[in-house]
C-alpha cells in the first residue's frame, strides 16, 4: 500500500510555502491535480510573538490569494480555508492552454490578532506531459468527505490506491477535485456529522473495469431511478473509508468523443463599416393637425351619449308605458309618506296591566304610563332604564298600612 501511494503521488504536486520573502516556484503538470498548502506555522515568524509563551499557535490567520494585477485567481485555481485556525489550500487542474505561461499568485496573510500582514508570491509554471490527457476518466461522488479533507495527501492517496486495486491501470492520477457546493449542492445541516460531499475525477490509461461498469446494467439503472443503492461488487473496497454514490459515477471515454464543428459566421474585425456621418432631423418640423384626434376623442363619445339620453327621455316621458311608471312611482312615494305620518300620531289601547288600580281605601293610583308618554317609542321588552317615567305602585307592609 505504501508503494502504491508513492507512485500515485508522483502526479500530485504538494508544496509548502517558504518563510522567505522571495518568490516560490512550483511546476505542476497539465491535466494533473495541483495542491498547494498554505501553512500558518510558516507565517507566524513574521508576526510579533504572542504575549504568553507557547500560545503563538492560537493566532488567527487568514489568507487572501489573487492573480497579480487582478482581483481574483485564475479560473482553474480554487482556494479554501475552513477557519482562521486551519491551513489554507490552493488546488486545481491546469490545462494545456496554460502550458509555458508563468502564473504569479499573490498571497497575503492576515493576522487577526495584531492586524498585521505578510506578503508572498507563488509562481506556477505549468509543464506539459506526454500522457495528457489520459483517455479514460471516471468521476466519483464521495458523500462523507469535505473538499479540504479530501485534499489531504493521506486521504487522497488512500482513495487512489483503492481505485487502482479496482481498475488495475498502469498509469493513474487525480485529475480534479470539486466540492459538491460548486455543483449546486446544498449546505448540509450541522447534525449527525453530515458532510458537503466532493467529486473526484480520476484518469487512467486502460479501459474501465467490469466493476465500474456494473452501474450501467439495467437492474442497477432501475434501482437508481427508484433512489435505491445499486448493487456493486467492489463497493466493499471503498466502504471502509469512502461512502460513494454509485448512481452519480460518470465514466468518460475521451477516445469516443465526437468533435462537433458548428458553422459560425465570421465575427469580423469588430469595426462597423463606414456608412457616412450622422444625419440629424431638421430644426423646422411640420405642424400637425389635431382636429381629427379631437373629434375621435371627444365629439364622437359626446354624440353617442346625447343619442342615448334622447332615447331614454322619449321612452320615459313621451310614451304611455313610461308615463304610467312615473305616476305609479309617485303614488308609492306619497303613500309611504302618509303612512309614516300616521304612525307618529296613532294611539293604542293600553293593556289591562296598565289600567288604574283601586286600593281598599278607594284611592285611584295613576297608570304606569302617563299621558305624555310617547307610545310610538315604547319597546317590546321594558327594562329599568325604560321605566324612568313610571310611578311606583304602593306595596303592602306587614303592619297592614299602605305606603305610597
Amino acid at each position: 500500500m505504501d508503494t502504491t501511494v508513492v507512485l500515485v503521488w508522483i502526479y500530485v504536486v504538494v508544496t509548502i510555502l517558504s518563510t522567505l520573502h522571495a518568490d516560490r516556484n512550483v511546476y505542476p503538470s497539465a491535466g494533473v491535480l495541483f495542491v498547494h498548502v498554505l501553512e500558518r506555522e510558516h507565517f507566524k515568524g513574521e508576526f510579533p510573538p504572542y504575549p504568553k509563551p507557547g500560545d503563538s499557535s492560537n493566532d488567527p490567520i487568514t489568507f487572501n490569494t489573487n492573480l497579480m494585477g487582478y482581483p481574483d485567481r485564475p479560473g482553474w485555481l480554487r482556494y479554501i480555508q475552513r477557519t482562521s485556525h486551519s491551513d489554507g489550500v490552493l488546488y486545481g487542474s491546469p490545462t494545456a492552454e496554460h502550458v509555458g505561461k508563468a502564473t504569479i499568485i499573490e498571497i497575503i496573510a492576515y493576522n487577526r490578532r495584531t492586524f498585521e500582514t505578510a506578503r508572498h508570491n507563488l509562481v506556477i509554471n505549468v509543464m506539459s506531459t506526454e500522457e495528457y490527457p489520459l483517455p479514460y476518466q471516471a468521476e466519483f461522488y464521495i458523500k462523507n468527505m469535505n473538499v479540504e479533507e479530501m485534499l489531504a495527501s493521506e486521504v487522497l492517496g488512500d482513495f487512489l490506491g483503492a481505485v487502482k486495486n479496482v481498475w488495475q491501470p498502469e498509469r493513474l492520477n487525480a485529475v480534479n477535485i470539486t466540492s459538491a457546493l460548486d455543483r449546486g449542492g446544498r449546505v448540509p445541516l450541522p447534525i449527525n456529522n453530515l458532510k458537503e460531499g466532493v467529486y473526484v475525477m480520476v484518469g487512467a490509461d486502460v479501459q474501465f473495469s467490469s466493476c465500474l461498469r456494473e452501474v450501467e446494467n439495467p437492474h442497477n439503472q432501475l434501482r437508481c431511478s427508484q433512489e435505491m443503492e445499486p448493487v456493486i461488487s467492489c463497493d466493499k473496497k471503498f466502504r471502509a473509508q469512502f461512502d460513494i454514490d454509485w448512481c452519480k459515477i460518470n465514466l468518460v471515454d475521451i477516445t469516443k468523443r465526437i468533435m462537433v464543428h458548428s458553422n459560425r459566421p465570421d465575427p469580423g474585425t469588430g469595426v462597423l463599416p463606414d456608412i457616412g456621418g450622422y444625419n440629424p432631423p431638421p430644426e423646422s418640423l411640420k405642424s400637425r393637425d389635431f382636429f381629427a384626434d379631437f373629434l375621435i376623442t371627444l365629439a364622437v363619445p359626446s354624440a353617442v351619449a346625447m343619442v342615448l339620453f334622447s332615447v331614454l327621455g322619449y321612452s320615459m316621458c313621451c310614451r304611455r308605458e313610461g308615463v304610467i311608471q312615473l305616476v305609479h312611482h309617485n303614488s308609492i312615494q306619497k303613500s309611504t309618506k302618509e303612512l309614516r305620518s300616521m304612525s307618529k300620531n296613532r294611539e293604542i289601547s293600553w293593556p289591562l296591566s296598565t289600567l288604574p288600580v283601586f286600593s281598599q281605601s278607594g284611592e285611584v293610583v295613576p297608570p304606569i304610563h302617563p299621558d305624555n308618554y310617547e307610545t310610538t317609542s315604547m319597546p317590546l321588552m321594558q327594562t329599568q332604564t325604560n321605566l324612568q317615567n313610571q310611578i311606583q305602585i304602593p306595596q303592602q307592609q306587614p303592619s297592614g298600612k299602605w305606603y305610597s
